[in-house]
């Protein structure tokens, strides 16, 4: 329990800082990051509090919840370490794809880069329970996926997905095959089960685009909640 408490208050810090990020980085394609908030004062840095007319309190809330649920279900492994890290920048993508349907390559070409390279450290600590050798490989294994689903429809699925599959793969990977699957396949559903809703609220049409990198995000959450348990 105290393990959880610690990370909800690791989750809640960090989470306070995604909203000023986020605003910053929610720009179009080929554009520089906001300069000011939305009342005109200038922002420098990308750590401190929320934009101005922007709400942060429930990235905080959202975020502690997530961590802690890591914590519960991963219990004092050195895999938790990797997982509390490598949230941060998983929120901070969702955030901003979830406004402009984008994901910069400056959050996930590294947070692919880091997947790897902190899940190989965590295999050389003891007592973990993954295999860093099905991390990479599920990484090349989703990222294929999806680069094989972006080319065959590049209008309903962008770059910037598959590059953020390479990541999200090292870390379902780690837990075997059966995880990886599950978690890509709760992202899949998530996502359908948006677009449907949409739908049939005819709030959008058959053909509309919708962020996917939350879903995806979030279906790889649940994947390593069911791995941290099974394990």
């Amino acid at each position: 329990m105290y393990l959880a408490l610690l990370a909800a208050a690791y989750g809640a810090t960090l989470g306070h800082f995604v909203p000023r990020a986020a605003y910053r980085l929610a720009v179009p394609q080929g554009d520089p990051p906001r300069d000011a908030c939305p009342r005109g004062h200038p922002l420098e840095g990308w750590l401190g509090p929320p934009p101005c007319a922007t709400r942060g309190t429930r990235w905080a809330v959202a975020t502690a919840v997530a961590a802690a649920g890591l914590a519960l279900t991963t219990g004092p492994r050195p895999e938790l370490a990797v997982w509390l890290l490598l949230l941060p920048p998983a929120a901070l993508l969702a955030a901003v794809d979830a406004r402009v349907h984008r994901l910069p390559d400056v959050l996930t070409l590294p947070l692919a880069a880091a997947a790897a390279l902190l899940l190989g450290a965590a295999a050389l600590a003891p007592h973990p329970e993954g295999s860093w050798r099905d991390a990479l490989l599920g990484g090349l294994a989703l990222g294929g996926a999806y680069f094989v689903l972006f080319l065959v429809n590049p209008a309903g699925l962008g770059f910037g997905d598959v590059k953020l599959a390479v990541g999200l793969g090292v870390a379902l990977g780690w837990y075997g095959w059966g995880i990886l699957f599950t978690g890509a396949f709760a992202g899949f559903a998530a996502g359908g089960a948006y677009g449907l809703g949409l739908i049939l609220a005819r709030r959008a049409g058959r053909r509309a685009a919708i962020p996917f990198g939350p879903f995806m995000i979030a279906g790889s959450y649940l994947g390593l909640l069911l791995g941290g348990l099974a394990a």
